[in-house]
């Protein structure tokens, strides 16, 4: 283990994630799910600060001036009452996201002091940004940032594996965002392992529509929906390996060759507004939108002529305008 640094600050971003391809292969003995996918970060997600010490009541603060913004504007404040009794706290400038024990964010920092004996007191601030219950990962996201600032902190005390290990640790999607880049994710998504170059650099900068109805979907009920159809609602692993095994091995072989995600079958059939929109933008505009995850965040790759305006008021037509529409591209 490497010797404490000084620093005692740090600002890591939080990216959010698409599947591109998922398929769910079975239940494991333990509960988990087995999985093959490909997933890529994009360049969009939400931010956390770090910083370890006592806090202190400085004027101009980031997190002060945030809640100023907020009350200004008559909204609602983030809860400031995360406290634990280890000295790890937690605020977050959208109030619908828990500060306590039950953020991943928290299980993340308790986990990285028992591993490395690091125990300075650590607040945490996040700028949330990736909605919930979309299926972009944003939960996820955050708990790795969060490692990967407290390392920064701590002086790099663990090697790339285990922290890689640690972020398994904390849940099976948290590994897949230490590369920084598109990775093959395996098991219940622990196995990690970054793309080949030259596959990574036909998803890398492509631009994404990113969508998402004002509803969220549970990701712990559509993979019982999926185990509810059992074998039906699965795909083989030999399949699915075959798959991704031909999409890598051909070099002219555009993203959208890879695309597929059989959790949709669950969400579809009980959200309608997903196939009904999903169905609309293929025939208007020969789009191949499809399900991120388990959802209910949809994601679109753009052609460089995309009528992005377009595309948008037709989702809010179907949607409403509560929607959520974004477009960005893979980081």
């Amino acid at each position: 283990m490497s010797g404490f640094a000084a620093v005692n600050s740090a600002v890591v971003f939080a990216p959010a994630k698409i599947n591109l391809f998922l398929a769910v292969t079975g239940r494991r003995a333990d509960g988990f799910h087995d999985l093959v996918s490909v997933v890529a970060p994009l360049a969009w997600g939400d931010t956390l600060w770090v910083e370890s010490g006592e806090r202190k009541a400085e004027s101009g603060k980031p997190e002060e001036k945030s809640g100023k913004r907020k009350a200004e504007r008559g909204e609602q404040t983030a809860d400031d009452g995360g406290r634990t009794a280890d000295g790890i706290t937690l605020e977050c400038d959208e109030a619908s996201v828990p500060c306590d024990e039950t953020n991943l964010i928290v299980k993340a920092a308790r986990l990285f002091r028992e591993a490395t004996g690091w125990r300075e007191p650590v607040h945490f601030r996040l700028e949330k940004r990736i909605p919930l219950g979309a299926g972009l990962g944003g939960g996820s996201s955050d708990a790795t940032a969060a490692l990967r600032g407290l390392d920064l902190l701590a002086g790099h005390p663990l090697a790339p594996m285990a922290l890689a290990e640690l972020a398994a640790r904390v849940g099976s999607d948290c590994a897949l965002f230490l590369p920084g880049a598109p990775v093959a994710m395996r098991g219940r998504g622990e196995r990690v392992e970054a793309l080949p170059a030259a596959a990574a650099a036909r998803l890398c900068g492509r631009r994404v529509l990113v969508f998402k109805p004002d509803f969220g979907i549970s990701t712990p009920w559509a993979y019982q929906r999926l185990a509810a159809e059992a074998p039906a609602g699965y795909v083989p692993m030999v399949e699915a390996e075959a798959r991704l095994a031909a999409w890598l091995a051909n070099p002219t072989a555009p993203a959208e060759q890879l695309l597929g995600n059989n959790l949709e079958r669950p969400a579809f059939t009980k959200f309608i507004a997903l196939p009904a929109l999903l169905g609309e933008l293929r025939n208007r505009f020969a789009l191949a939108p499809q399900l991120s995850g388990s959802g209910s965040a949809c994601f679109a790759l753009l052609p460089d002529n995309a009528p992005v305006p377009e595309i948008a008021a037709t989702i809010r037509a179907a949607w409403g305008e509560a929607a959520f529409v974004l477009a960005t591209a893979f980081s």
